[in-house]
């Protein structure tokens, strides 16, 4: 169960994951990405450190409908889930930095770096979502058999405790987004300077 489960995640995620990084490192966009990654990187990264507001994260907030589910059979549902959840496009991500990818694949020097990286991502996006569903799946057996997890035992302990993991990894996010703007930012400098300083 466990193979498939992150087969049915991972496989799709590394390919639609493959593919953009192809489709984004066959025309030279690099010229377009390094001042995309400071700006993104730079606005969401600060906003989500410091836990201010500001423009939305883009995304969508469309989820799979359970028409599609209802009355199918495991292996269906299980197909359907990861091959829309696996690569991460299809439905909401809730933290900046995910936006972040494809910008980082269209820096890449060429189609074959583009390939690798987007590989990269998407083997690992899809194979955490299916270590996340395979955790919950684990606890949730566990708990219906009587072993005991540790879980919160009443709604608000749980619910405080998914807030404060929320809030730790936006801010972990935002550290990376932050990081990788003024890398970005710091790459974009160099490059003028070279241009400005004869060799």
């Amino acid at each position: 169960m466990r193979a498939g489960v992150l087969a049915a995640y991972a496989v799709p995620a590394t390919a639609v994951w493959a593919l953009l990084g192809l489709a984004l490192t066959a025309v030279p966009l690099r010229w377009l990405a390094l001042p995309l990654l400071a700006a993104y990187g730079g606005y969401y990264g600060a906003l989500e450190l410091t836990g201010r507001s500001g423009l939305p994260v883009p995304g969508r907030s469309w989820q799979v409908p359970q028409s599609m589910l209802i009355g199918a059979p495991p292996r269906r549902r299980l197909l359907v889930w990861g091959a829309l959840l696996g690569p991460g496009f299809a439905t909401r991500n809730p933290y900046a930095g995910f936006w972040l990818l494809p910008a980082a694949i269209a820096a890449m020097p060429g189609p074959a770096a583009g390939v690798v990286l987007g590989t990269a991502v998407g083997c690992a996006h899809g194979s955490a979502r299916a270590a996340a569903l395979l955790r919950d799946v684990a606890q949730t057996r566990a708990v219906a058999a009587g072993v005991p997890v540790a879980v919160s035992q009443d709604a608000l302990t749980g619910h405080l405790d998914a807030l404060l993991k929320t809030v730790y990894w936006r801010r972990f996010d935002g550290a990376v987004l932050l990081t990788t703007g003024l890398l970005a930012a710091a790459i974009l400098a160099a490059a003028a300077l070279a241009r400005l300083i004869p060799a």
